[in-house]
């Protein structure tokens, strides 16, 4: 009996200290906007994030079909984005971009050994949101795995989005509540539709969920 009340006792104590973090780095994130730092990148490309957001869930929700040319907005070490680059077989391409070339040094480090090297259709570009180094109109889908939010200029990010899309591609948005920026999906979903997004799809629940959006004409 006294094993159990220890147990439910430090139980309580690591929900509790959990809970004040979360209360904290919420309220922080709300007035300093900065990304994921390099450091964390090898928890978001770890198998227990992965059994919390499985990718293959993440790949059909997205809407990820053979043949795509996509890009990954925020790729960090690369936590999916070889997921996505072989369920787009060899006629697709993924192209992984982000701000951090701490992050892309990561994801290259990772390319590189042998059980990746079937995986010739991933590109890595370092660039920012703001400015996507894709011409008008070329790309199928654009996905962002707990990324979106960290953006400070949303709008603008959704701008560049609509701009690359081709008509009917697609942008699919992939939220995690313990993700410090973690927001509604009715909140994603406005945030989308303010840019000129329809909704094409809107899966999961409240612990991890992706709007899928389409560019309409």
């Amino acid at each position: 009996m006294k094993s159990l009340e220890a147990f439910l006792r430090a139980l309580l104590t690591i929900l509790g200290v959990f809970t004040l973090w979360q209360i904290v780095i919420r309220i922080a994130r709300k007035v300093w906007h900065f990304p994921a730092p390099a450091f964390i990148g090898y928890f978001l490309d770890s198998d227990l994030r992965r059994a919390m957001q499985p990718p293959e869930q993440i790949v059909e929700r997205s809407g990820v079909r053979p043949g795509m040319k996509v890009l990954e907005i925020g790729c960090g070490s690369g936590g999916y984005t070889t997921f996505v680059a072989r369920a787009i077989g060899p006629e697709g391409e993924v192209a992984a971009l982000d701000i951090q070339p701490a992050m892309l040094r990561q994801l290259e480090a990772k390319l590189a050994y042998p059980m990746y090297q079937d995986i010739q259709n991933i590109t890595l570009h370092e660039a920012s949101a703001y400015d996507l180094p894709f011409e008008d109109g070329t790309l199928d889908l654009v996905y962002m795995i707990t990324v979106f939010q960290e953006i400070p200029d949303r709008d603008r990010t959704l701008a560049e989005v609509m701009r690359v899309l081709k008509p009917d591609g697609l942008l699919a948005i992939t939220e995690w509540v313990f993700d410090p920026d973690y927001p509604l999906m009715s909140t994603t979903i406005k945030q989308g539709e303010k840019a000129g997004f329809v909704v094409d799809a809107a899966l999961g629940n409240w612990w991890t969920y992706t709007v899928r959006f389409k560019k309409v004409l």
